[in-house]
């Protein structure tokens, strides 16, 4: 019977190519009995090469001997076996070098617990655009702070001078979606067996070149109230939850409260290099219909701009903005009109202590989010304005910072008064805070949040949160 191969065919293969290279001259046969004892070879398959073997050998010694053939070119020093390597790590962050291209990941995690004292329903507490918490008792839940989770992933190379990047956000939140007009951003389903909601805000190309500055298309934040919430010490942890019986992807933080959501707009946008610490922004973006008014059928795109400056006075590190929107809407009905918006702020940093003061005003622009109670009901637009400050103090690990925002929106005229009476005059919150920096990573927060909401017609309801919980980033 013919004994196994544990190489199958390849071990006969292995056997040929060393008996046929002059490297095994004089001990092929040695080796090939090895082989045999070992029962990698079978007893034909030995024999038969063994034939070979000392068929060739007779063959070489009869042969003339040839030139001794010159050595190998040892290989320059610029191709060591590290540069020979098509995939590096990073030299910082996470990721990687692919050939020309570098793809870098980054990402964060978190979680909170949130107890809100709601106030009681009732007549008196019903507020039209309001953010306070109304509700029978108070409520709990575990769910994602202002942020939702997300992963970023970013692959840049350099083409013809230019430096050329594809990016791709996706942004989980831990709470069960309910799908709706709003996507994951609608409240949640607290109920056994549903799922969480993938919030996909980013994915834009973006052109950067030497002296030219950078073209971004796709979808990415705005840049009206960007750095509003960016700048936000509520962007780490809750703020005013925005209905905590059925939580969705975040909390609110200060959004409405202070700043209109600058949102995750597709858009065409340019930004020059920096010149003495100044960068200009200006963009094109897709037309928003308004949540509230009448259905809308937009001619004209949307605009934005910003102008930015970091630089220091003396020692105090200062970054500052001022930046605007505008976009004119038309209704199906045949009225249209301008949606327009300013506003500014800056944020100055003296060692450990941070401070931030920052104000918007709009017409038609609406309240907590863009075109939400923008108009009245025949399209008048409305005034709106919102301001917030804030202080973060650093000590060691530790951080404790607090803020007051409000915002606040006005009438179109008497009509629109006498209509809507329990439209929102004024969202307003406190926020006081603890961080603690665990390690590079996880930062631990503690929140107490008071808000309060308040309508033209003197109605007005208030809440009172608590938030405990931890934020990581990599």
């Amino acid at each position: 019977m013919r004994r196994v191969h544990l190489f199958g065919g390849s071990a006969v293969a292995l056997a040929l190519c060393l008996t046929a290279t002059n490297a095994w001259a004089g001990s092929s046969t040695a080796l090939l009995k090895r082989l045999h004892e070992k029962g990698i070879l079978s007893d034909e398959d030995y024999t038969e090469l063994l034939k070979e073997e000392q068929a060739e050998n007779a063959a070489a010694a009869a042969a003339p001997v040839a030139a001794t053939a010159p050595a190998p070119a040892p290989a320059s020093a610029a191709a060591s076996p590290d540069d020979r390597q098509l995939v590096h790590a990073t030299a910082s962050g996470i990721g990687l070098e692919v050939g020309p291209a570098t793809i870098r990941f980054s990402g964060s995690v978190n979680g909170f617990y949130v107890h809100d004292n709601p106030a009681k329903a009732s007549a008196t507490t019903a507020v039209t655009g309001g953010v306070a918490g109304v509700g029978p008792n108070g409520t709990s839940a575990v769910r994602n702070g202002l942020l939702p989770g997300f992963l970023k992933v970013e692959v840049s190379t350099r083409q013809g001078g230019w430096d050329v990047g594809a990016h791709f956000g996706m942004y989980p939140g831990i709470n069960s979606a309910n799908y709706g007009a709003l996507g994951a951003n609608n409240g949640g389903q607290p109920t056994a067996l549903a799922t969480a909601g993938i919030d996909f805000r980013q994915t834009y190309l973006t052109l950067a070149h030497d002296g030219f500055g950078e073209l971004k298309i796709g979808r990415d934040i705005g840049l009206f109230g960007s750095d509003a919430i960016l700048n936000d010490i509520t962007l780490l942890s809750s703020g005013s939850p925005g209905g905590n019986v059925a939580p969705a992807n975040t909390t609110l933080g200060r959004i409405g409260i202070g700043y209109i959501y600058t949102d995750f707009q597709p858009q065409i946008t340019y930004t020059t290099p920096s010149l003495q610490g100044f960068k200009a922004s200006a963009g094109v973006f897709q037309p928003l219909s308004s949540l509230t008014g009448a259905a809308q059928n937009n001619k004209a795109p949307g605009f934005q701009g910003k102008l930015t400056w970091d630089g220091k006075v003396a020692d105090v590190a200062v970054h500052g903005w001022l930046s605007g929107i505008t976009q004119k809407h038309d209704a199906l009905s045949g009225r249209s009109y301008t949606g327009q918006g300013l506003d500014f702020g800056a944020k100055v940093t003296a060692g450990p202590v941070a401070l931030l003061g920052y104000y918007y005003t709009g017409k038609g622009l609406g309240t907590t989010v863009l075109n939400l109670f923008d108009t009245d009901a025949a399209g008048n637009a409305r005034h709106s304005e919102g301001y917030y400050a804030q202080a973060l103090v650093s000590v060691g690990k530790w951080g404790f910072g607090g803020s007051y925002g409000a915002s606040l929106l006005s009438h179109a005229n008497s009509a629109d008064a006498l209509a809507t009476p329990t439209l929102v005059r004024r969202n307003a919150s406190e926020v006081g805070q603890v961080r603690y920096g665990l390690t590079s990573w996880v930062t631990m927060i503690g929140e107490y949040v008071h808000t309060k909401s308040t309508a033209w017609n003197g109605n007005a309801a208030s809440s009172d949160t608590i938030a405990l919980g931890g934020i990581l980033f990599f």
